[in-house]
């Protein structure tokens, strides 16, 4: 008996292809999508169609349905604005306003594409036996554990492990990658070869295409920047503007090039200083997800992310506190970013991942 899939579509050519793929292996296909912009102004202003949040997704649900009459398959459409509003962006914006700098396509993942996308297609009486999605990423069962765990995609440039981290047992039970051995360049042709409408449609690019301002600008308050004496240089027009490392739009003359090693919220300041400052031995991080392991009892040689565009770099992780991990760096690296999520690796294999806190 075929399986029941489904397909969390995006409009994009990587679901698309996902989908074509499930269909030749004679699942029962049908389809999935989300519509999550609100329609406020700030979000017009700034976004496009290839931002994932914005007004540009009207035309995102409708590629999606050329794919599903392309396949033949059903496309149920799921209005999760309050959902995301509530777990993803209200989120975004007191992690910026606090100092940090949050990295929502994780949350989004996590809490809606296969959180409150799959609850909504369960509760109107969709029928299925797994999910899947066009994420590059891999998932397994491992026998000697009891655990399900994810691996990073056999193409290392595009893999998106690191945005899955989040996830949990149960959503890896039931979730497919199936471009997870895949690189772009097959699936560009696999689309193609497939007559799929969407074969040459650009990919999305950021959260808001052209840049978040002014989804925080409403609550921002100026206030000092310093200098690691405490003497002031000049002002900001908000912390929520800035993060560790950025070196643009301080409005600062000085011989040597300052950047951003310090964001204090609880003085509203920002610490500038030399490029140095940013290099770091160690971190902190909290609100943890173990995923190939159970818990962390003893410290482990790993290799970690602290970011998403990072190579994987040598690290040992060791317990620190209930609910949080120290992790030592082999070499000192440039600017972890308290809000952002730092991922560990056991080769191919994601261990788990946690949140940066100091």
């Amino acid at each position: 008996m075929s399986s029941k899939t489904l397909v969390a579509l995006s409009g994009g050519v990587d679901s698309a292809v996902a989908a074509a793929l499930m269909k030749e292996q004679d699942c029962e296909v049908t389809g999935i999508i989300m519509t999550i912009y609100g329609g406020d102004d700030t979000a017009v202003e700034i976004g496009h169609k290839h931002g994932c949040y914005g007004p540009g997704e009207a035309e995102d649900v409708r590629d999606a349905q050329k794919v599903a009459d392309t396949l033949g398959i059903k496309l149920f459409v799921f209005d999760l604005k309050s959902e995301y509003q509530a777990s993803v962006l209200d989120h975004f914006k007191s992690e910026y306003h606090a100092g940090r700098t949050p990295n929502p396509c994780i949350y989004c993942n996590q809490r809606i594409k296969l959180g409150a996308l799959i609850e909504k297609a369960r509760a109107s009486g969709l029928d299925f036996d797994f999910v899947v999605t066009g994420h590059y990423a891999r998932t397994d069962y491992h026998p000697s554990t009891g655990r399900y765990r994810l691996l990073r995609g056999l193409n290392h440039d595009k893999d998106q492990s690191y945005f899955l981290s989040r996830l949990s047992q149960e959503q890896l039970k039931t979730v497919r990658f199936p471009l997870g051995e895949l690189t772009k360049e097959e699936v560009r042709r696999l689309a193609d070869g497939l007559k799929l409408p969407v074969a040459d449609k650009e990919e999305s690019q950021n959260f808001i295409a052209g840049g978040y301002r002014q989804l925080v600008c409403g609550e921002a308050v100026p206030g000092p920047i310093l200098d690691e004496a405490g003497t002031v240089l000049g002002s900001h027009s908000g912390v929520a503007f800035f993060t560790l490392g950025q070196r643009q739009g301080l409005g600062l003359s000085s011989k040597d090039p300052l950047y951003v090693i310090r964001i204090e919220p609880e003085r509203n300041a920002l610490i500038v200083g030399g490029k140095n400052a940013l290099y770091q031995s160690e971190l902190l991080a909290g609100d943890l997800n173990w995923i190939s392991i159970e818990s962390l009892t003893s410290s482990l040689d790993v290799t970690v992310k602290i970011r998403s565009g990072a190579s994987p770099i040598a690290a040992r992780i060791e317990p620190y506190g209930p609910d949080k991990v120290r992790v030592l760096f082999d070499e000192p690296q440039m600017a972890p970013t308290p809000g952002q999520a730092v991922v560990f690796y056991d080769g191919e294999v994601v261990v788990g991942s946690g949140i940066i806190t100091s």
